[in-house]
């Protein structure tokens, strides 16, 4: 099992803005708090997210080695929907709009968003009437 995941952020606030929000909606809680970080924790693994005065870069590029997306479970397609209509509203942007909800193919029922900094989530509808 998963234990942690660390993010660094080049802005902590817009980070808790949106990837926060993102985490506390889909039932994390706050977990740690200091002034460069903050972790949301569900069950025994945690997210953390640290503005780093040792960063290299101020935007995330999926791209590049490392970190492409993370992709997270959600009750079903009313609640991507909800989630990717809510998410506009805390930094997020609908990635692959010509294709959603089905951009991870016909099967698949997920929106993917991208944030102000360029990290990617995927939120999966983890039953839809197509994988019945």
């Amino acid at each position: 099992m998963l234990h942690h995941v660390e993010l660094w952020v080049p802005d902590l606030e817009r980070a808790v803005a949106s990837l926060g929000w993102l985490l506390e909606t889909l039932g994390h809680t706050l977990f740690q708090s200091w002034d460069n970080g903050r972790s949301w924790r569900l069950g025994p693994t945690y997210l953390v997210l640290e503005q780093s005065p040792a960063l290299t870069s101020n935007r995330h590029d999926r791209c590049r080695p490392g970190l492409n997306h993370l992709a997270f479970h959600v009750e079903d397609e009313t609640a991507v929907d909800q989630l990717a209509t809510d998410a506009t509203r805390h930094g997020w942007h609908l990635m692959f709009p010509a294709r959603h909800p089905h951009a991870g193919g016909a099967q698949h029922y997920a929106a993917y968003l991208e944030n102000d900094d360029g990290f990617e989530v995927e939120l999966v509808a983890i039953s839809s009437p197509q994988q019945n």
